[in-house]
């Protein structure tokens, strides 16, 4: 399908491009929510007769959005989820989840759910950037830090590797006993304590029959 873009669309074009888009697309998305019209000979003499006014509505929403951009970027935004003990939380994180959380920290941001960009799901404690579209031609980045407590929160906004020092601390726990004299191939004293007394235990037991 054919449509007339009344806003810039990321990767699609500006106001006023005529671009062919997929029917569900334009029918679900970009015609419903007023982003496009259908480019039939009607629609294009309304956008022509109209353009002036869309650009320069468009032109208000961007000076807003950059005022709101400075307010929002750059922000680091904390959410505390129970997790697993190999850190993969119980559910994820969504968009309403991230947009709540940065009206909470900044009162006065204006940010909605839509406005929030998840390349993927965040589904485990950690550290990550997330893009927010505040307007088709203004974006910004947060730090979204999930943790399992406001300590844990803490220390992986210092740069700590939470997960990482929780696996060497798990790991150094079934480190084998070492004896640096020992030559390769050979039992470790207490290896051969252990053994003695297994054999004495045997010889015992053979005794009594």
């Amino acid at each position: 399908m054919d449509v007339i873009l009344l806003e810039r669309i990321e990767k699609l074009g500006h106001i006023g491009d005529v671009v062919a888009v997929k029917n569900g697309y334009a029918r679900n998305f970009l015609l419903p929510r007023k982003k496009a019209l259908r480019a039939n000979e009607a629609n294009r003499k309304i956008f022509e007769a109209n353009r002036a006014q869309i650009e320069a509505d468009n032109a208000a929403r961007r000076t807003d959005a950059e005022k709101d951009s400075e307010v929002v970027n750059g922000l680091t935004v904390t959410l505390i989820r129970q997790a697993s003990n190999t850190g993969h939380l119980y559910g994820s994180v969504s968009a309403r989840d991230l947009a709540e959380a940065i009206v909470e920290t900044k009162p006065e941001a204006k940010v909605t759910k839509n406005q929030i960009v998840l390349d993927r799901p965040i589904k485990s404690i950690g550290i990550s950037e997330v893009r927010v579209v505040l307007h088709p031609e203004v974006s910004v980045k947060i730090k979204v830090n999930v943790a399992r407590s406001p300590e844990e929160a803490e220390l992986q906004a210092e740069g700590v590797d939470v997960m990482n020092q929780m696996f060497e601390r798990d790991g150094a726990s079934f480190t084998e006993d070492y004896d640096p004299n020992a030559e390769p191939g050979l039992a470790t004293e207490a290896e051969e304590a252990v053994a003695d007394a297994d054999d004495n235990a045997e010889t015992n037991s053979e005794e009594s029959l």
